[in-house]
């Protein structure tokens, strides 16, 4: 390769550089990936140098047949190569050394030595090598069974079916009794809001079933009524506790853009996927930049449909609905507000949907209209004004529709889901404690953030409070835009507060600044504005303005535990609107 030396050279830098146990939205087998960046003058010629490199390295230590992708965005490149999954962690020495080797380009040095570096990967790629884990994902997929293979254990088979190993101890094919493996139904959910709400929704439906359900979100993996952990567990992990208890009928799996980008699918292949929606969030990680880039990172799910699977799909959203065209098998859409000529069409033609019909939540499938359940009574819908959660619902019943759950299983479990804590922590959590009217929420971004807003305008209040935060790999313009989103409800009082344990590479009071800054500017007066370290405090100071009928809308992203400890422990002891609180 011919050496140019380029200008710019501290602005070209790599990033982010991970595994892919799963297919990712570059391809759709592991690998590896990473993103760099580069200034767009100079990314035709580094990124030539790059795949050229890593073609040569791939070469070399006999991986002729792994694919390299490369996806540009402004300002940098994102490079994954595929790769056996028994030497993941070679081929992102081999992105780091091909970048090596790209820096000596940039500098000028004729330091690199490309036959040192092949030696070393082939070392590495020894030293992980793994021929029976191959021999035994093989075995798995001529079975009919899924294998996963990562975090020092080695399972095949899912749910009841379902047996695990140390990686270490794994058997071999001949001493695997296969008639007792097997898989069970299991259902991925990705979006940007309503998560964790779809994925809690369904999984009641299948308890109403009779079935026991493993479902992993971003605040637990339960399994039945039992929480086995605690924590964020919307990646792979998470998936993985789910999926291989052995209590597990039916695996219902949130799967969030961080642990796609950084992982890819968590499960290879899933008998319903559903997309909740697309809106702007964590732009300017992995190359994502833009929402239409998100939405082909989240349409990855649409890979992991099963042959005679369903994807389920928010008619609502129309990147979701562009991207509709890509997916050729079944589709289950659901929405508030589809375009009803399209709607009349797809029903007349067979086709499966659930919308509101007079009040009425409506499954339609094979021209057979169903009534689910009256909006009304659907309690987490606060009497149809929270939108999101209505259309969170019917997102539910199109996937357990699609997982071929009963129709009354759907009836019961939404019509007896309240959406208290204990069944969806920190998600649209409505009480009354005192006086007051309190709603907890998780809604962090300017999308969520005014569906919450345009839920709760009409609900009857005094006064109204907001609690307002954000965390700090958030852009500027997207916490100027929450901001102006609560002033646009015209509260009385809004609490601005620290995330100290969510600063993100931000200083302590940079994110409050911004907040205080863009309400200035929104003309709110000084006596509008409070402000607080922490969730628990901004809490302690919104309870404190509080007198009866008033409402707060508390955004809790930290310490929700500790917020609902206090709020359960004020309403037990009766406390009053107007009175004093122990600290």
């Amino acid at each position: 390769m011919s050496r140019k030396k380029l200008t710019n050279t501290r602005a070209v830098k790599l990033a982010d550089v991970r595994r892919l146990t799963g297919a990712n939205f570059l391809v759709n087998r592991p690998g590896a990936a990473a993103e760099a960046t580069v200034p767009d003058e100079q990314k035709g010629i580094v990124v030539a140098m790059w795949r050229g490199y890593m073609r040569q390295l791939l070469d070399a230590v006999g991986w002729q047949r792994e694919e390299i992708a490369v996806r540009s965005y402004p300002g940098g490149v994102s490079l994954m190569t595929t790769a056996p999954i028994d030497a993941l962690y070679a081929a992102t020495d081999m992105i780091e050394l091909a970048w090596e080797a790209i820096s000596n380009d940039l500098s000028g040095s004729s330091k690199f030595d490309i036959d040192a570096v092949v030696q070393k990967i082939s070392d590495k790629i020894a030293e992980e090598s793994d021929p029976a884990l191959l021999t035994l994902a093989a075995a798995a997929g001529a079975h009919g069974v899924t294998f996963l293979g990562d975090d020092g254990k080695v399972s095949i088979g899912l749910g009841t079916g379902c047996k695990v190993w140390p990686s270490n101890e794994a058997p071999t094919e001949n001493d695997i009794d296969w008639a007792n493996l097997h898989d069970v139904p299991v259902a991925l959910v990705t979006g940007t809001n309503g998560k964790s709400t779809t994925v809690r929704l369904t999984a009641a439906i299948g308890e109403a079933a009779g079935l026991t359900v493993g479902l992993s979100s971003s605040d637990w993996v339960r399994v039945g009524r039992e929480i086995i952990d605690e924590g964020d567990y919307s990646g792979p992990a998470g998936a993985r506790l789910a999926v291989r208890d052995t209590r597990v009928d039916l695996a219902v799996i949130e799967a969030a853009r961080g642990g796609l980008m950084r992982r890819g699918l968590p499960i290879p292949k899933a008998d319903a996927c559903l997309i909740t929606n697309v809106a702007a969030d964590h732009l300017g990680d992995y190359g994502i930049t833009d929402v239409s880039a998100l939405a082909d990172a989240k349409f990855l799910l649409a890979r992991a449909v099963k042959p005679g699977g369903r994807l389920v799909l928010n008619g609502d959203d129309p990147e979701l609905v562009s991207r509709s065209v890509n997916f050729a098998g079944d589709i289950t859409w659901y929405g508030l507000s589809m375009d009803q000529q399209a709607l009349n069409c797809w029903l007349n033609n067979g086709g499966h949907a659930i919308f509101v019909k007079d009040g009425m939540m409506t499954l339609v499938r094979e021209r057979e209209h169903i009534p689910i359940l009256p909006v009304a009574d659907f309690a987490p819908g606060l009497g149809g004004a929270a939108k999101f959660n209505v259309s969170n619902a019917l997102g539910a019943i199109g996937l357990a529709s699609a997982l071929g759950l009963p129709v009354p299983a759907m009836t019961e479990a939404l019509s007896s889901f309240k959406g208290t804590p204990d069944e969806n922590p920190g998600r649209g959590n409505f009480m009354e404690i005192g006086g007051i009217k309190i709603l907890i929420d998780f809604a962090h971004n300017p999308h969520g953030v005014a569906a919450l807003v345009e839920a709760v305008k009409d609900i009857p209040a005094k006064r109204r409070l907001f609690l307002l935060s954000q965390a700090g790999d958030r852009s500027d313009e997207v916490i100027r835009e929450m901001t102006r989103v609560v002033w646009d409800a015209r509260p009385d009082m809004i609490i601005v507060k620290e995330l100290e344990n969510k600063l993100r590479g931000r200083k302590i009071g940079e994110i409050p600044a911004i907040f205080l800054d863009e309400l200035h500017a929104l003309g709110a007066p000084a006596s509008a504005v409070m402000q607080a370290d922490n969730d628990i405090d901004s809490v302690h100071q919104a309870l404190q303005w509080a007198q009866p009928g008033d409402f707060l809308v508390l955004l809790i992203y930290s310490d929700r535990k500790a917020v609902l400890a206090l709020l359960e422990d004020l309403k037990n002891n009766d406390w009053q609107a107007g009175e004093a609180i122990n600290r």
